[in-house]
C-alpha cells in the first residue's frame, strides 16, 4: 500500500522496543560509568505492544509508519539469524498493511549487534559484507511487505 502524501511518526528499535540485549547501546548504557543517563530496560515495550501503537497511529489519522529493524535481533551472534524475530518483524509489517499504514524501514538506527562493536566496529572493512549479509536476508524474507527502505537513519 502506498500514499500519495505521507504523514506519520516514526521509531528507532532501541528507544522503543525494550530488552534489545544484543545490541551496543545495551552494553555500553549498561557499564558502570556509562554516558547514558539510564538504561533502555523494557522502553515503552514496543516489542510486544506493537498493534496497540500501531492501532493508535491510524487512528490519529497517520498512513505511515517509519521504523527500524533492529539488526542486533535479526542477527544476535555472527552469522546466526534468528527466525523468530524474523516473524516478529513480518507480523509488524502485516498489521501495518491490514491497519492502512505504509512501512517504511531503516536497516540500521545507529544501534549495532555488539558482535560486530567487538570486532572492530564500523571502522573495519568486513562490516561491509557483514551489513550486506544482514540486508539481503532482510530483502528475501520481508522485502514482499516494504515498499520503502532505508539503509541508514540520518545519513548526513
Amino acid at each position: 500500500m502506498t500514499h500519495t502524501f505521507m504523514i506519520g511518526a516514526s521509531t528507532a528499535a532501541h528507544q522503543v522496543e525494550g530488552n534489545n540485549i544484543h545490541s551496543d547501546f545495551w552494553v555500553m548504557e549498561n557499564l558502570k560509568h556509562s554516558d547514558f543517563a539510564e538504561p533502555s530496560g523494557m522502553a515503552v515495550d514496543h516489542y510486544n505492544r506493537y498493534e496497540e501503537d500501531i492501532t493508535l497511529l491510524a487512528q490519529a489519522g497517520c498512513n505511515a509508519y517509519r521504523f527500524s529493524i533492529e539488526w542486533a535481533r535479526i542477527e544476535p551472534k555472527e552469522g546466526k539469524f534468528c527466525q523468530k524475530a524474523m516473524e516478529h518483524y513480518r507480523r509488524v509489517l502485516l498489521f501495518c498493511h491490514e491497519k492502512g499504514i505504509t512501512p517504511i524501514v531503516t536497516l540500521h538506527h545507529f544501534s549495532t549487534p555488539a558482535w560486530i562493536i567487538s570486532k572492530g566496529g564500523w571502522c573495519k572493512e568486513y562490516v561491509v559484507g557483514a551489513f550486506a549479509r544482514y540486508a539481503g536476508k532482510i530483502a528475501r524474507e520481508l522485502g514482499d511487505l516494504i515498499p520503502y527502505i532505508c539503509t541508514i537513519n540520518e545519513a548526513n
